[in-house]
């Protein structure tokens, strides 16, 4: 159920199919719309399409049922399945289930846990230690995994709200689990209720036991405290920046990235990596893509995608990391609400940002109205072309051009990673 644009559902789907499996794949998106995903599995004959829709009589008289992550939670077609006693299961736990003689690292947050999961797979990577990546990673299925992984393996897994939603249903957590951060977020999908998404992102210890470890930043520690300490049964460790040498360069930008690295040093070292080998991959580190990413320098002008800060909390910890160029951020961003609050936004984008070009969506309309009388140093636009067009028309030598909306995509892009690779497209045509 759902077989997606970004690789994850047509891995999934290649794997079952090539295992001898009779799938029918559902999507609500046509098939030009998943042309790309449809080309992939041209040559298997075992599976059946419903595009466009789904039909309840599909979610009746299957074995199994995948759904992808964000089906919606009071989704009909998984009720139906569920009367009628259909196992529903999920790429990422599915696999956790399965796949037996393997550490698994689990890595949650609101934000954060792109980073932390990237660089902890380089350090451990760079050991020499077995690891594989899987979960919450552009073009990467999990599933497929169960033919590579040995005993011994480690296999670390970026897991969102909706996968950890999978982890919650099969009862189980990762062996060792990191949660980065956690502010409002999808809250869309979660009807506004903050509690219900932090129980979906609690999945990553819930079921934990007595010789599992959970690493948490300061933040984390403090909500845990306050909202589910009962729910601990492995050993919690907090995780704090200044474990980080200060002679060590590091060369992705922000305060909120120290605690990343942070985190990933202290699950490194735990698990025996070298402190040479951790340091030389911190300092060769330079981020993950759309994550305060530099594109170019054009004549003084510095470009920056950062296009997955899709909260207003990413946007401001991106606007926070330019402090030294305060007023010459010309920020791109706005676009589809999530029912998030963007007071706070708001404020720390009257004090750093030159000028604020908005994607149309109802969250841009919630930020003019909270910006009010600043309204002349803002406009709305309707495509990444005329952002970027009107982004140069601002932009002065020693100024930064900053994508990074702080809302979601829906509307003018597909998703993220295909508004991150317009602006990117863009900034290199520019002359």
């Amino acid at each position: 159920m759902g077989l997606g644009i970004l690789g994850r559902g047509v891995g999934v789907a290649e794997f079952l199919a090539d295992c001898g499996a009779k799938l029918t794949i559902t999507d609500l998106k046509s098939a030009k719309e998943l042309r790309l995903s449809l080309k992939r599995l041209k040559k298997f004959k075992n599976i059946k399409f419903v595009l466009g829709r789904h039909r309840l009589e599909d979610f009746r008289g299957q074995d199994l049922i995948i759904k992808a992550a964000g089906v919606p939670i009071d989704s009909i077609f998984i009720k139906e399945a569920r009367k009628n006693k259909i196992p529903v299961e999920m790429d990422a736990s599915l696999f956790a289930r399965l796949a037996k003689g393997v550490k698994i690292i689990g890595i949650t947050g609101t934000r954060g846990k792109s980073t932390t999961t990237h660089l902890l797979y380089k350090i451990i990577k760079n050991s020499g230690k077995r690891v594989f990546l899987g979960g919450n990673v552009k073009g990467v299925a999990t599933l497929p995994l169960l033919k590579k992984i040995k005993d011994g393996d480690i296999v670390i897994l970026e897991l969102d709200s909706w996968q950890l939603e999978g982890f919650g249903e099969s009862k189980i957590s990762p062996h060792i689990a990191i949660f980065t951060t956690f502010f409002p977020d999808h809250l869309n999908y979660y009807k506004g209720d903050m509690d219900r998404y932090f129980q979906a992102k609690a999945n990553i210890y819930k079921y934990q036991n007595k010789n599992d470890l959970l690493f948490v930043s300061n933040q984390v520690a403090k909500i845990i405290k306050e909202k589910d300490k009962s729910n601990i049964k492995s050993k919690l460790i907090i995780v704090k920046k200044n474990i980080i040498p200060k002679n060590w360069k590091i060369n992705i930008l922000g305060e909120h990235n120290l605690e990343n690295i942070a985190l990933a040093v202290a699950v490194a070292r735990t698990l025996g990596v070298k402190e040479k080998i951790i340091k030389k991959s911190v300092e060769k580190f330079n981020g993950v893509f759309g994550r305060l990413e530099l594109i170019r320098n054009l004549r003084g002008i510095k470009f920056y995608n950062d296009t997955t800060a899709t909260s207003p909390e990413a946007t401001i910890a991106a606007v926070k990391s330019f402090k030294k160029y305060k007023n010459k951020i010309i920020l791109i961003g706005g676009g589809a609400d999530k029912n998030l609050d963007y007071k706070d936004y708001a404020k720390e984008v009257s004090k750093y940002v030159k000028f604020l070009i908005l994607f149309d969506g109802e969250a841009s309309e919630k930020i003019i109205k909270l910006l009010g009388k600043n309204k002349k140093n803002i406009c709305k636009v309707k495509s990444m072309k005329e952002a970027l067009n009107i982004a140069m028309k601002y932009a002065r030598k020693g100024d930064i051009i900053l994508l990074s909306p702080g809302a979601a995509s829906f509307g003018i892009f597909k998703n993220e990673f295909d508004r991150g690779e317009k602006f990117v497209r863009l900034v290199k045509k520019l002359k």
